[in-house]
């Protein structure tokens, strides 16, 4: 079977995009994985697949896959690329499109100068709705984490963005232990459903800098989703103004939030990269 695809990515957090609404197929995990691997297949951080509707009132939905196989609820730089490839592919003429995900319906809009703003909707801080083990809501948590004999207790902002996130600040970015403590974090048993883990340094009230360990995929070089998390999370805390400017080590994305009961807007790039055809 032969199956057109096309290669996108978010600030280097990058995609595969298969339209099945003019194309027919299924994938399962194996192959996925395959795909994704950046040796042997295609490589990708996501899969994204374009599907029809399952309810009335939206343009489209799409199911987003890690490179690991594994299906997760949202992906903010997916969101945007979404938005571009749907237009790129004349799928649609509209500059606004609802779209359904696993983790709810999201509405994007692409400006006229060719960014996309993300209406993400209104962050879930509800521990048990995240889902995160705690008896109430806090601002912050203090999480307990093991590394061999050694243990350390972290501070985080818990929040869902349609995907579990958590946020600890550190002071210097470059210095952030994201390669020994995300694993830690994303598979901590407070978090059911595993969770990525954001590692923040607040530069001042109207900028951060992050990076980001996404479940199922480890550290990428973006994480729209993330992004908006941290914002989330630091105005929470007091620390971050209502419109952040976000600088992932793929770029910046700006993220405005007004506070509780308001839904979470990113705005940012989505690049084409190239067309393909691949064997399945």
């Amino acid at each position: 079977m032969q199956l057109k695809f096309t290669k996108m990515h978010g600030l280097g957090n990058d995609f595969v995009m298969l339209d099945l609404v003019s194309q027919k197929a299924k994938l399962n995990n194996l192959q996925i994985k395959k795909l994704a691997d950046r040796n042997f297949g295609i490589g990708f951080d996501q899969l994204l697949v374009v599907e029809p509707p399952s309810q009335p009132d939206v343009d489209f939905r799409y199911r987003i896959f890690n490179a690991d196989g594994g299906e997760v609820e949202q992906c903010g730089n997916g969101a945007r690329c979404f938005a571009r490839f749907m237009r790129d592919q004349k799928l649609t003429k509209k500059h606004t499109i609802s779209v359904e995900t696993q983790g709810g319906v999201i509405e994007l809009t692409v400006e006229s100068d060719g960014q996309i703003t993300a209406d993400m909707g209104i962050p879930v801080l509800s521990p048990s709705e995240i889902p995160f083990s705690a008896p109430q809501q806090k601002e912050s948590y203090w999480l307990e984490l093991e590394r061999g004999t050694h243990k350390e207790t972290i501070e985080i902002g818990a929040v869902s963005m349609g995907n579990p996130h958590a946020v600890t600040i550190v002071h210097d970015i470059t210095q952030a232990p994201v390669e020994a403590m995300g694993p830690l974090i994303e598979s901590h048993q407070r978090f059911p459903q595993r969770v990525n883990a954001g590692f923040m340094q607040i530069v001042n009230a109207d900028e951060i800098r992050l990076r980001v360990y996404e479940r199922g995929t480890g550290e990428t070089l973006a994480c729209g989703t993330g992004a908006c998390a941290a914002v989330v999370a630091g105005r929470l805390r007091g620390l971050l103004n209502n419109t952040v400017k976000v600088n992932l080590p793929g770029g910046a994305l700006a993220i405005n939030w007004e506070g509780e009961g308001h839904s979470v807007k990113m705005t940012g790039p989505a690049t084409k990269v190239f067309d393909g055809q691949l064997s399945l």
